[in-house]
């Protein structure tokens, strides 16, 4: 495949690149803790502007029915320069309303999403079914038009930010483990949910752990069949795993290594150079394997799901890999840092990186799907 831009798309970075330079919120990029969700939610109301928020999304929900290689240059333009502009109702909620949704709940949910005015969390892990995500256990009783749940999820990112959230219950015990699960939106503010933070081990507040206490939630909630949940679910997974633009962090973060390397007084050993280099064609490796996802979804209309699984793992353990070696380079220096250097960064995402082989799916349970579904191996 050919990996140099179209001349359309060369243009549409441009066009991305004077939006970022020109029309940010004033200290976008250097506002503290209290103040960044504000300016996030600025941020995703001049992205909604423009159809930026769902670039993707067919002109019928509010999008722009970009291509999946416009994505990856619009992903990959706001990545790099640390741009907030994930929405995960974007991300995988909207798209399996659409596929799987009533006309009703796409007029209700999709326009709210793409204006930027809902955020959505994901309700998925539980303290015992994290991997083996089936296993989960959170209980929705039907009650006349209503599901009553009780449960517990955890390491729910954004859940104190969000509006709504979209759960994954089970609504049928008796069954194996796959076919008794089901999908529904439930407000975030409903009587009975309370939402604990999580502070990870870098210092910050992503992650909860939130409480169902008969939690009413309409049957009318419910996406797809219920007692069918699993498969969309699946799909939601495959749209959140297929990596687009995700490379430019991690080439953001070797450039950066390499600016403190250059200026390390007595220079580095050839070691560490060799480790240099040795990640610098890693994020290319993993910037090709990107375009070839962008590229073979444009021209199925499909997530590849192997692909998707393959890069998801790659970028998770390349981002510890970069994010060691950063500190390697730093020596002590990564220990005591001035709060918005480059090596305060680089302390933070090394702490923070800890998480990507855990978050969205471990390393472990990557290889085996890879394992099965690329490589053809039994399950047993």
């Amino acid at each position: 495949m050919d990996f140099n831009l179209s001349p359309e798309h060369a243009a549409f970075q441009q066009e991305v690149r004077d939006f970022i330079q020109n029309d940010m919120p004033a200290g976008w990029n250097t506002a503290d803790a209290e103040d960044r969700p504000d300016i996030e939610r600025q941020i995703r109301f001049k992205l909604a502007e423009r159809k930026w928020l769902a670039l993707a999304w067919p002109k019928e929900y509010g999008g722009l029915a970009a291509s999946p290689m416009q994505q990856m240059v619009y992903n990959e333009m706001m990545a790099y320069n640390a741009v907030p502009s994930f929405s995960m109702g974007v991300a995988w909620v909207g798209p399996v309303i659409m596929l799987y949704g009533t006309k009703e709940q796409q007029e209700r949910f999709l326009p709210r999403i793409t204006s930027g005015e809902d955020v959505w969390c994901t309700l998925y892990s539980e303290p015992g079914s994290g991997s083996d995500l089936a296993s989960l256990q959170a209980r929705a009783v039907r009650d006349g038009d209503d599901y009553v749940v009780n449960g517990q999820k955890i390491w729910t990112s954004g859940g104190h930010r969000s509006d709504w959230g979209w759960l994954a219950v089970r609504t049928d015990p008796d069954v194996p483990k796959h076919k008794g699960i089901s999908m529904v939106c439930v407000k975030m503010d409903s009587p009975g949910i309370t939402v604990r933070p999580l502070v990870n081990m870098a210092g910050t507040h992503e992650f909860n752990e939130v409480f169902f206490e008969d939690v009413r939630i309409p049957v009318s909630n419910l996406v797809g069949e219920e007692n069918r949940g699993w498969y969309s679910l699946a799909v939601g997974l495959d749209f959140e795993r297929s990596s687009i633009g995700a490379t430019s962090t991690a080439r953001r973060m070797v450039e950066q290594i390499v600016g403190l390397a250059k200026a390390k007084p007595g220079g580095l050993d050839h070691g560490v150079k060799g480790r240099l280099v040795d990640v610098a064609i890693a994020v290319q490796v993993m910037r090709n394997m990107g375009y070839k996802i962008a590229a073979e979804q444009e021209r199925t209309g499909i997530a590849p799901n192997r692909e998707s699984q393959m890069a998801k793992l790659f970028g998770a353990e390349l981002n510890q890999r970069i994010a060691t070696l950063g500190l390697q380079v730093l020596g002590m220096q990564g220990q005591a840092t001035t709060s918005g250097s480059v090596a305060d960064r680089l302390h933070y995402n090394f702490l923070r990186a800890v998480a990507n082989t855990i978050e969205g799916g471990t390393s472990e349970i990557q290889r085996n799907v890879i394992a099965t579904r690329a490589l053809g191996l039994p399950r047993e």
